[in-house]
């Protein structure tokens, strides 16, 4: 399969090959959809926090006596029923939601999502990106290829005049092409490889590929 390749100032110069290992794979929506599950519940942080009744403060003495007030007995204010009691089965901040996958599964749905793309032709190629930071070269750019609404722009390493000058467009996002993921796939419609990040994933998922 072959996709678009763009210079710099936006013109088309011809056309650059994409790997059949990663573009060309079967699309499987159940893998897919797993793995995007598993990316945000890796990804959640538990913040909300109650105390158990072991936790609170006070309970020390007995509420009342044992008899003799016409109510039933308690042991401690810290019990769940009172207020400012200890909180039962309530949020901790140390709950685990990670949830596994393996690796392989993991690449496979990549792919998947990668070959997705190609075969709707939401891949595009850029030789190079060469100049000063400034946000409003990009933006100009994206406004001369092929972006309907937003895009993903993977670079070969870190670049940081790629990386800051997309930094603050609401449409654009940059990424490393070692950190490629579901979700960004998911969210972003567009995605516009480096000529020099497509060469590197082979380097990256050599293993995949072995599999």
């Amino acid at each position: 399969m072959k996709v678009d390749l763009y210079t710099q100032t936006g013109e088309k110069k011809g056309q650059v090959e994409l790997k059949k290992e990663f573009f060309e794979v079967s699309y499987n929506e159940d893998l897919i959809h797993q793995a995007l599950i598993r990316q945000h519940a890796n990804g959640r942080i538990a913040i909300a926090h109650t105390k158990t009744k072991a936790e609170v403060r006070g309970g020390g003495k007995k509420p009342f006596r044992q008899k003799g007030t016409g109510g039933a007995r308690q042991g401690s204010k810290r019990n769940p029923h009172f207020k400012g009691g200890g909180v039962v089965f309530g949020p901790r901040n140390d709950r685990n939601f990670a949830v596994d996958m393996p690796k392989k599964q993991r690449r496979k749905a990549l792919f998947s999502a990668l070959s997705a793309k190609a075969s709707n032709g939401q891949i595009i190629a850029l030789e190079n990106y060469e100049g000063e930071i400034k946000t409003k070269l990009f933006a100009k750019l994206i406004e001369k290829l092929p972006i309907e609404r937003n895009v993903l722009v993977v670079i070969p390493e870190k670049n940081g005049v790629i990386q800051k000058s997309t930094e603050n467009l609401a449409n654009a996002k940059t990424i490393i092409v070692n950190y490629l993921n579901i979700a960004d796939l998911q969210k972003y419609r567009k995605v516009l490889f480096l000529k020099d990040a497509l060469t590197k994933m082979e380097k990256v998922f050599r293993s995949a590929i072995k599999a």
